[in-house]
């Protein structure tokens, strides 16, 4: 029996998603190597989640979907832990609810996305971390956080807004 889908299966696009998910393994790796230090414990610059974006934008939420859970799969296996695991799924998959729904609204830019995005990862986090330690006195450090989610959401948006600009052309008929 045939399976319906929404779109063919295409082996360019295909290709596209397993480059992206490899480069946000580098990103992610460099990361962890080289901790861009705030002077805040557990702040990240959040560079493999401008591939996210990319994805969300270019191949649509399915595809974005299925690279930032195994992204956040591989990166725990290869680099973390189970409670890295947690803390990246919770964050990773209410990031990518907010922004799919921001994205689909069409009435947000990708940079507002972006930062939207960065917002609610880091609460997405801290709500797994509050659970974790049993301890509501975490919240203490929302403030910090939600500038910190602003700050890097920014960041990520210019650079996937650049990147979109450069690449969203020789995408639109290919993938």
């Amino acid at each position: 029996m045939e399976q319906k889908r929404n779109k063919p299966f295409n082996v360019k696009r295909l290709a596209f998603l397993a480059i992206l998910l490899a480069l946000a393994l580098i990103l992610g790796y460099v990361e962890v190597l080289i901790p861009f230090s705030f002077g805040i414990p557990g702040i990240k610059l959040g560079l493999p989640n401008a591939l996210v974006l990319l994805a969300l934008y270019l191949l649509g939420g399915r595809d974005a979907f299925c690279l930032s859970i195994t992204r956040i799969a591989l990166s725990a296996l290869l680099f973390g832990s189970v409670f890295s695991f947690l803390y990246s799924l919770a964050g990773g998959m209410f990031s990518l609810l907010v922004m799919l729904l921001l994205k689909k609204t069409g009435r947000f830019h990708v940079i507002t996305v972006s930062i939207c995005g960065g917002i609610t990862h880091n609460l997405g986090q801290l709500l797994v971390a509050a659970i974790v330690v049993s301890n509501l006195k975490i919240f203490y450090y929302l403030p910090v956080l939600l500038l910190a989610g602003f700050l890097t959401g920014a960041l990520i948006g210019i650079i996937s807004r650049e990147l979109l600009l450069r690449m969203s052309y020789f995408f639109r008929k290919e993938l």
